[in-house]
């Protein structure tokens, strides 16, 4: 298994933690499970972004550009950069307890990978795959390149709006559509303008054609004329479009603009329209504009000085300041996104594509959860040819060398695609004889300066992780299993790899795609640093004061503004700062997260119940040391004797070890079964259910008398059942638990490890075996665990008695167990069978068991209903002769109690009263949920129940 590399942008976040701690779960599962395993780390050097922090890192601290520098010592500078945090990431993964195969470190940038990249480079080159060609471009100006599809994000307004963009100190404006005229050329008709709208008055200057629809009557006179440009005086023809024209929309007529809108980049390449570019890479105007004064001119602060032009010609129309708009915007720097008509390399994907579609169709790789085989189908659907170059110093240079000399055939130069300088100039040479060239003619043979997408070599990965160097031979280790990561990913990442390493290797490069939702924060936001609102993992696990998190903020890269405004969220959200929790509670409370299929609202308070958890289990296991060494009882675990030991003992075993057994077992069934299925989050419900309620609440309780006897009032094999029965579960609990708490399962084990016996245990928990279903599916018996639900059952109502009438514990008492159900009290029911281990849990005087027959002699005495077939009563007589006597003992103030219960009873009068009227509203029985209904129902019994018994109890200080 491959691990997504982190990017060395920075330190890990809470989304790393998720994806690890379900890695890593995995990871731990197969190797217990007897699986070699591999899980590859790394980091990648994530080109646009570290460049970015690296940027904005020197120009704070030294007030300089990457242009100052020039690119050989800023590339320093980043490997520098990279230096530093790839270190901190790796610590901060071995903090989270990842498992990796650290001897298979790797770096995106690093010898091995980069050889790769180059090799796959070439051969998709030679191959035919890779081109060249200029093409309409998402442009980012502030990052000064080029960026894809998947790197836009889009803003909806409705109305004029002020949006604050980077480097700019003025807010522009957005929502705005603009109106002006396009005088007709060479008039003959009544028509004597055509009037156009747009949002972006500043690209008019790149105008080439004004559009119509062929159909459109008003304009039919029209067909093959011109207008002429208001500001430049030139004429532009108007040209017939039905795929660029609604005739319906506006004034049906379109301005076109082919250098700066994808749509009117293909209605110039329909009706043969020239291209012009009228931006620089920094969004300011250049010489094609045609206007001296807007020359080097900012792209928006153009924008003013054009519809003063228009208005003093007269040509200006007005505006609306209502329109509804689309802002495409750069997801890396928040800036407007500029189309430029670009010169770049791109890779063919249609046919990679189909075959990715095939695989996922015919379950050669399987997504999950499957919902997300939708977005995967469209994306690969309507994909297009992949840009992959990016105009950035830092990065994977194209293996690219551009030729120029005298004469040559191309406006654009030639291009040969080498592994070097002299493996170029090679192709040169042969380029040269083949074409009649002179040997010695002069020429110049540079490397492209551009370098390629990140997402190139990150999809590489599957095979060059695996020291694939793109030649032919494939790893042998390749394909890998499985692919765990973020949805957000699908297409950036796991397509890319899934079309290219199968491209190369014939075979996709993993069976499984496990994805997981995104985390928020508490409230759902996205987390984002200039929210304040992303989590450092080890703020979790250590711990951290609100002032050590906002000083982070100040020493980030983050604008004045954005530091104000998130030091006072992490006030309102952390005001205590956070506590340490560990590193097992954090992992084992994002993993429970993951039943969360689209987002996870990460509140910390859910770790802090995973941290009591935590605490839990060791105060189970101290409590289990404290008895084995009371009893010098020396542990078998980890072995088949220990279950061998169990079986024999069979006839020693009580009811609640059986059922504990049994729900041990369960506990088996249902993380092998969670785990097989990859839903991990039902295994940590099922283990922390079992550990909480079955083990510490039901087991514990009923065997601590036993666990606490002395050799002269105990049966000492019945003691020794419990023992081995308690021990059992400690190993079992931990093995099952070990993928999720590496540590404390770890120290746990080690400490249950020293007392045992079996001296061919292995060193280390993450070395056991994980528990087999086949080992201990003997246990499971559901006969046993619905007896000990009876049980169970009798056991909280006659609590529910005695803490009515405030009856302590202390105080034996007799009850009456009544039924219907003639099977619970035969002789091999639960209520007979263990008859005598209620009475002595409930402290039951005297126990009776009567049928329907008998239930009129129960007239005077209270009840507690187990269900409609089982009820426990104990006579008033008998609870008012403990109440009188506690009153006198404690000296009680009967007043003061007769009060305090008819509060009591008042209270639950007026919610009898609420919960009936609500019922007997007609609108109830046909408009309520049959759940509702039934949740209500149960409520107003429970409610006339307790009217009941305070009654009672009022009635008997009365006397």
């Amino acid at each position: 298994m491959l691990s997504p590399p982190p990017n060395v942008t920075g330190y890990l976040h809470i989304g790393h933690a998720l994806t690890f701690s379900i890695q890593d779960a995995l990871s731990r599962w197969y190797r217990m499970s007897g699986d070699r395993v591999t899980w590859i780390p790394g980091t990648d050097h994530a080109g646009i972004g570290t460049q970015s922090v690296v940027e904005k890192k020197l120009f704070k601290e030294k007030n300089i550009t990457r242009h100052d520098l020039g690119r050989e010592n800023f590339v320093k500078e980043v490997w520098n950069w990279r230096e530093l945090h790839g270190d901190k990431i790796i610590h901060q993964l071995r903090r989270l307890g990842s498992s990796l195969d650290w001897n298979n470190l790797f770096f995106t940038m690093d010898a091995p990978r980069s050889k790769a990249v180059t090799n796959a480079f070439i051969r998709l080159y030679n191959d035919g795959m890779i081109y060249r060609d200029t093409k309409l471009v998402n442009w980012c100006c502030a990052l000064g390149t080029v960026i894809s599809d998947i790197e836009v994000d889009y803003q909806s307004i409705s109305e004029q709006t002020f949006l604050k963009l980077p480097g700019r100190e003025e807010e522009v404006e957005f929502g705005i559509l603009h109106r002006f005229a396009y005088p007709i050329a060479d008039n003959t008709s009544d028509l004597k303008e055509l009037v156009v709208a747009t949002t972006r008055i500043e690209t008019i200057l790149g105008d080439t054609a004004v559009a119509i629809h062929p159909d459109d009557p008003r304009y039919n006179s029209l067909h093959g004329k011109y207008v002429i440009h208001p500001l430049l005086n030139k004429r532009i023809p108007i040209v017939c479009d039905p795929e660029l024209v609604d005739m319906e929309f506006g004034t049906g007529v379109v301005k076109v603009t082919p250098g700066h809108d994808m749509n009117d980049y293909a209605c110039a390449r329909r009706n043969q329209l020239p291209v012009i570019n009228i931006f620089n890479k920094n969004g300011t105007l250049n010489d094609n504009c045609g206007i001296t004064d807007l020359i080097n001119k900012d792209r928006f602060d153009a924008r003013k000085i054009i519809v003063d032009k228009l208005q003093s010609l007269g040509c200006y129309r007005g505006k609306d300041t209502k329109h509804e708009m689309r802002i495409a915007i750069c997801s890396r720097s928040g800036d407007v996104i500029e189309p430029l008509l670009q010169p770049q390399w791109y890779l063919k994907c249609k046919d990679m594509a189909q075959r990715a579609l095939h695989d996922v169709e015919s379950e050669n790789i399987v997504i999950k959860p499957s919902h997300h085989t939708e977005e995967w189908n469209r994306w690969l659907r309507n994909i297009q040819d992949w840009c992959i170059s990016r105009q950035l110093w830092w990065g994977h240079p194209i293996p690219a060398y551009h030729l120029s000399y005298e004469g040559q055939p191309s406006s654009d130069g030639l291009w040969f695609v080498a592994a070097s300088n002299n493996e170029a100039d090679q192709l040169v040479k042969e380029y040269f004889k083949q074409n009649n060239v002179s040997l010695q003619t002069n020429y110049t043979l540079k490397q492209d300066d551009d370098v390629l997408d990140t997402w190139f070599s990150s999809a590489l990965l599957p095979l060059s992780a695996l020291h694939w160097n793109g030649e032919h031979e494939i790893p042998v280790d390749y394909p890998t299993n499985m692919i765990e990561t973020g949805f957000d990913i699908l297409f950036f990442w796991i397509s890319r790899m899934t079309m290219l390493c199968t491209y190369f290797s014939g075979k996709p490069p993993f069976k499984n795609i496990l994805l997981h939702a995104m985390v928020r924060d508490s409230q759902g936001r996205k987390m984002s640093k200039s929210l304040g609102n992303v989590i450092d993992p080890i703020h979790v696990i250590d711990g951290v004061t609100l002032k050590e998190m906002q000083q982070g903020l100040y020493d980030s890269n983050l604008a004045k503004k954005e530091i104000n405004e998130s030091v006072a969220l992490l006030a309102r959200e952390f005001p205590e700062g956070i506590k340490a929790c560990g590193t097992d509670s954090l992992r084992f409370s994002l993993i429970s997260y993951t039943q969360q299929t689209r987002q996870i609202n990460l509140d910390i308070s859910n770790v802090v119940s995973s941290k009591n958890f935590c605490n839990k289990i060791w105060n189970l296991f101290k409590f289990a040391h404290e008895r084995f060494n009371s009893l010098n009882h020396t542990t078998i675990i980890h072995t088949t004797k220990s279950v061998s030991l169990l079986s024999k003992s069979t006839k020693y075993l009580s009811l609640v070890d059986k059922y504990i057994l049994s729900k041990l077992a369960n506990s088996v069934i249902y993380a092998q079964n969670g785990f097989q299925k990859l839903e991990l989050h039902e295994v940590t419900d099922a283990l922390r259910n079992f550990i909480i309620g079955d083990l510490c609440g039901v087991y514990l309780e009923f065997v601590k008398p036993v666990l606490y006897g002395q050799h002269g009032d105990v049966d000492e094999e019945a003691q020794m059942a419990a023992l081995r029965v308690l021990e059992t579960c400690l190993d079992v609990s931990l093995r099952l638990l070990h993928p999720f708490m590496p540590f404390i399962t770890e120290e746990l084990w080690q400490s249950l490890s020293n007392q045992s016996e079996n001296e061919s245990l292995p060193g280390s928990i993450m070395l056991a075996e994980y528990p087999k279903i086949k080992d201990f599916i003997i246990w499971k018996d559901n006969k046993v665990e619905d007896d000990m639900q009876t049980v169970l059952g009798v056991i909280r109502a006659s609590r529910s008695l005695r803490q009515g009438n405030n009856i302590p514990l202390g105080q034996p008492l007799p009850f009456t167990i009544w039924t219907n159900d003639q099977e619970l009290i035969s002789d091999q029911g639960p209520i007979k069978k263990y008859l005598m281990d209620i009475q002595k849990f409930i402290k039951a005087s005297v126990i009776k068991i009567i049928d329907s027959q008998e239930e009129n002699l129960l007239n005077n005495s209270t009840v507690s209903f187990v269900s409609p077939n089982l009820k426990v009563y104990v006579p008033m007589s008998s609870i008012y002769e403990i109440q009188t006597s506690l009153l006198k003992k404690n000296n009680i103030n009967k007043d003061e109690k007769f009060e305090t219960l008819n509060r009591k009873l008042d209270k639950v009068i007026v919610e009898l009263d609420l919960l009936k009227n609500k019922i007997e509203n007609p609108e109830y029985e046909i408009k309520a949920p049959e759940i509702a209904k039934k949740k209500d129902r149960r409520k107003y019994e429970t409610l006339i129940e307790q009217r009941n018994e305070l009654e009672k109890n009022i009635n008997l200080l009365k006397i």
